[in-house]
């Protein structure tokens, strides 16, 4: 589906670099066919001599050169970004995808005055294949662009399609946000390994292991969590006193106060810069 088309990058840091991976890891493009733009020559040096792709630092060029344009810029440049491919810069038939954090459809469509654009939330583990990225698009956003999207998504682990923009917000808070509470809970759990008197690499290993194979259990099993956390609990066992404590403890009320917050600071920051234009 992507054999014919060329995607630029405009912006090359980690999320860049992944989609990138993922898309040559599965053949999805020719390496010619991808150029990524960098203020920084060096990154685009290390681009070349990692995956031969085309590298430049003028942003008007890249985006020229794209069937697909994939904006990874950081949040605080977008504006400047946006002002400098305005004026027709990109083709009239091209797809924009944005995986600027917090940057709403409204602002790049006023920015950009294009009318194919999709907007994705995807998370850290895309690095290693295995994101989610939920995603929107304009009702200007084509059947084959909506297509294509979902193939370069693909190459970064799970892809959702959501109706609505608002969505997003509530993914952020979730999958987006949501190694960090992942990893926090890691942190935790192999330090509590030490204080026990586990050496830190082999907590580190009982626990990755474990959230490994609890993660590929849930996925396997398709059971409730609710219920797979009852098949490890024994009545006056570990496992229960462990979960008392940690339900005594407020573990519940905690995470979703923490996703809510995350939600509404979202939604905060894309009016910021809603505002801002």
């Amino acid at each position: 589906m992507l054999q014919d088309i060329k995607i630029s990058f405009i912006g090359s840091g980690v999320m860049a670099e992944a989609m990138i991976k993922g898309l040559l890891d599965q053949q999805l493009l020719p390496v010619q066919n991808i150029m990524a733009s960098d203020v920084r020559p060096e990154r685009g040096e290390e681009l070349i001599a990692q995956y031969n792709v085309q590298a430049t630092q003028d942003n008007r060029r890249a985006a020229a050169f794209g069937d697909v344009v994939i904006l990874a810029v950081k949040p605080q440049v977008i504006g400047e970004v946006l002002a400098e491919l305005d004026g027709g810069v990109i083709r009239p038939d091209a797809l924009v995808i944005s995986i600027v954090a917090g940057v709403t459809i409204a602002r790049l469509l006023k920015g950009l005055q294009h009318p194919a654009i999709v907007r994705v939330m995807p998370n850290t583990p895309a690095q290693v294949g295995m994101g989610m990225s939920v995603w929107t698009a304009t009702p200007g956003t084509s059947e084959q662009q909506r297509a294509q999207t979902k193939t370069i998504l693909g190459a970064l682990g799970e892809e959702l399609y959501v109706n609505h923009e608002d969505y997003l917000d509530m993914a952020t808070a979730l999958s987006g946000t949501g190694p960090a509470y992942v990893f926090l809970f890691m942190e935790a759990l192999i330090d509590a390994g030490v204080h026990m008197g586990f050496s830190r690499r082999v907590a580190e290993q009982l626990v990755l292991q474990t959230m490994r194979g609890s993660v590929e259990f849930a996925r396997r099993s398709r059971l409730h969590p609710a219920v797979l956390r009852n098949m490890v609990t024994s009545p006056g066992g570990t496992s229960a006193e462990a979960l008392y404590q940690l339900e005594k403890g407020g573990l519940r009320t905690v995470i979703s106060k923490a996703v809510w917050a995350a939600y509404q600071k979202s939604k905060y920051l894309g009016s910021l810069g809603n505002d801002s234009e």
